[in-house]
């Protein structure tokens, strides 16, 4: 999946306009984008929404909950589950031990609502507070539910005292440039989608292209939004040109046969192993995504 699309659980336009985004997943936020007073009603508005558009042509529908030091958590899962989404995004997750606690939760919630176990996935925000750093290095410990990381900045830089994440040009400060990397190694390291986090400003449709061209190239599958208007600016930077799925397939066909010797050549280069692993995550990016 290349574009994931934000959309405030408690307002039912935008969930339904959403649909129609073209995002390739949405992500049903009962978190940032409400009110503490709609959590509640979030949460039963998006558990319906779900139950309504499983199972239909609609995007995969995740749904950020509240986060563990919030003692909404339970609760939204409480709710939540029985709806069946196809992933719970997991928000100020500060390491695999996060993942793992609240897998543990899903696997009895899915029992209490006879949805099938360990069919929820999980998807961690993996950057939003200092602490969580120093977690990144276990995730590819963390439990088969883990499908996909993202990384943020805002949270980070409230939670390390920065005044910008930003530098005048656009270009990340140090820091975040740190943290975008961890994510990305650590989503390796535990064989899962990278997704880079979101741009701010929706009305910057160059800087945005620039950045998730960016994102594409250093090997971040997707990208957040927090628009509509974003969606297809993503979707074109992480949809490879007819050039590079053409080298993809020539590499493939080169490599057809040679399971043995492990290289192989093209155009009198030779090819070896991380050649063919790019080939083949190139055509798997071209293919459109299965609703």
């Amino acid at each position: 999946m290349r574009s994931y699309l934000f959309v405030p659980g408690d307002d039912e336009r935008k969930l339904i306009k959403s649909l129609n985004s073209g995002a390739d997943a949405l992500i049903l936020d009962l978190e940032d984008a409400v009110a503490p007073d709609r959590k509640r009603l979030a949460c039963e508005m998006v558990a319906e929404f779900v139950v309504a558009h499983r199972g239909t042509m609609a995007p995969p529908l995740f749904i950020r909950v509240n986060g563990l030091d919030t003692g909404l958590l339970i609760p939204d899962l409480a709710i939540v589950t029985r709806s069946a989404p196809v992933g719970i995004m997991l928000p100020k997750c500060s390491g695999a031990a996060d993942v793992a606690l609240v897998s543990g939760y899903l696997d009895a919630l899915e029992v209490r609502d006879g949805v099938e176990p360990g069919s929820i996935r999980l998807f961690p925000i993996i950057t939003e507070e200092a602490r969580a750093l120093a977690g990144s290095a276990g995730y590819h410990q963390a439990p088969r539910r883990l499908t996909a990381m993202l990384w943020g900045g805002e949270d980070l830089a409230a939670d390390i005292g920065a005044f910008a994440n930003r530098t005048p040009s656009g270009d990340y400060h140090f820091p975040f440039q740190m943290a975008r990397a961890f994510c990305l190694f650590a989503s390796a390291a535990a064989g899962v989608a990278a997704v880079d986090a979101v741009y701010t400003d929706f009305r910057d449709m160059a800087g945005l292209a620039a950045e998730a061209k960016v994102a594409a190239e250093t090997g971040f599958s997707g990208k957040a939004a927090i628009h509509p208007a974003q969606v297809e600016v993503i979707n074109r930077a992480f949809t490879p040109d007819a050039e590079a799925i053409q080298w993809a397939e020539a590499v493939l066909a080169a490599f057809a046969g040679k399971s043995a010797s492990g290289v192989a050549s093209l155009d009198g280069k030779m090819l070896d192993r991380p050649h063919l692993r790019l080939a083949e995550r190139l055509i798997a990016r071209a293919k459109p995504p299965v609703r």
